[in-house]
């Protein structure tokens, strides 16, 4: 199907880079028309001045599954941090098999990097869209309010950056993606364009009764799920330019069905040389994220010592968890202190996700073993009668 160069085409070639659809592209104008209108009536508002006058501080983004440095407990007033993201259009070998995608990224990786803030904080993005690249994008915070989560005032060509400021007034852990419009949406997210933002309370992470949680490491899985088409042979299909795939992506994904789910752009990718590191006695919180299909993290040999499964912080951490939930769509976090050494397998348990698909990750932690929580009495030898 030759969508790219046929005007008659349901998506020709203007619609695939724009991401026009009637629907989609109504709501995003009729969304953009009034954003920008309100943010004319804003702009000369008594706010404008105060704001102007915070400390502004930039935050340096780390690859996943790092996080940047921040510090757990607010230092003084709220802040503005400012954020750089930059659109890279790249090619992607997800698997030993080099199954292949041209994926859609923020700042070069699937996810997207972890952003840091606390409550009450005003995040100021720089999004660019540099002229190499062949769509149009944007990002929807899901921790913003309004304008579809900032995604109505930073739709950008190629060539084009923006600047976007909203305040973070949610606690918690929340999704971000590039959400342009229609069909568009679900493409651009299935394609890795999402990541994660974390809104820490000023005073810091509590348990149910008040007291403080703190963490010794952070890191963040973003869960991806890839819908790669099959030429006649089985063989998954390649191609030479972003957005070339565009039809055989959209009839995999009318499936509901992925080739791939996996943590952090690729099978492997946090897996034997790519193990996430702690020590017995450290105190982890994994950020977790998935922005397309509902997840079971579990750390198999661990537990969730306190978890955030909704995201929010607002609200008091379960305890004890063996296996808890993430909805689509959203991110949420979980605390363990390690109290063995060893290997310990961090997956999604559906199991079949885990192991026939690459949802799986790897702790490598150092430390002594204590006989008392575990021991193995004796080691396998034939049956005594």
């Amino acid at each position: 199907m030759n969508f790219l160069g046929d005007d008659k085409s349901a998506f020709n070639r203007r619609a695939l880079f724009t991401g026009t659809t009637a629907l989609g592209s109504g709501l995003m104008l009729a969304g953009l028309n009034s954003a920008t209108a309100a943010a004319q009536t804003r702009s000369d508002s008594r706010g404008a001045g105060e704001i102007a006058s915070l400390p502004r501080v930039k935050q340096e983004l780390m690859q996943p599954p790092f996080a940047p440095k921040h510090e757990q407990v607010a230092v003084g007033g709220p802040k503005v941090v400012e954020i750089r993201l930059v659109i890279e259009e790249k090619i992607m070998v997800l698997d030993d098999d080099e199954a292949e995608i041209w994926a859609l990224t923020f700042n070069g990786s699937v996810p997207g990097p972890l952003i840091v803030v606390h409550e009450g904080d005003y995040v100021e993005l720089t999004l660019v869209n540099p002229a190499s690249n062949a769509m149009e994008h944007n990002i929807d915070f899901h921790a913003a309010t309004g304008a579809m989560g900032g995604g109505a005032l930073t739709l950008v060509s190629p060539g084009e950056e923006c600047v976007l400021r909203f305040k973070a007034i949610k606690p918690g852990v929340f999704v971000y993606h590039c959400a342009p419009e229609g069909v568009m949406i679900p493409y651009h997210v299935v394609h890795g364009m999402n990541g994660a933002i974390m809104v820490l309370p000023r005073n810091g992470l509590t348990d149910k009764d008040g007291k403080a949680i703190r963490y010794d490491r952070i890191y963040y899985v973003g869960e991806q799920d890839y819908y790669l088409a099959k030429d006649e042979d089985g063989e998954y299909l390649k191609y030479d330019s972003a957005g070339e795939d565009f039809a055989d992506a959209l009839e995999v994904m009318a499936t509901l069905t992925p080739s791939h789910i996996v943590f952090n752009g690729a099978v492997g990718a946090l897996t034997g040389e790519n193990a996430l590191t702690a020590k017995v006695g450290e105190t982890v919180i994994v950020i977790h994220s998935q922005a397309n299909r509902d997840t079971r993290p579990h750390l198999i040999g661990g537990h969730g010592d306190h978890v955030w499964s909704t995201g929010s912080f607002a609200d008091a951490p379960q305890t004890g968890l063996e296996t808890w939930f993430i909805a689509g769509g959203a991110a949420g976090a979980a605390t363990y202190t390690f109290r063995q050494p060893g290997l310990y397998a961090y997956v999604n348990h559906n199991l079949i996700e885990a192991l026939l698909k690459g949802a799986a990750a790897h702790f490598m932690v150092e430390g002594t073993w204590d006989d008392d929580l575990m021991l193995q009495v004796r080691k396998p030898s034939p049956i005594r009668s």
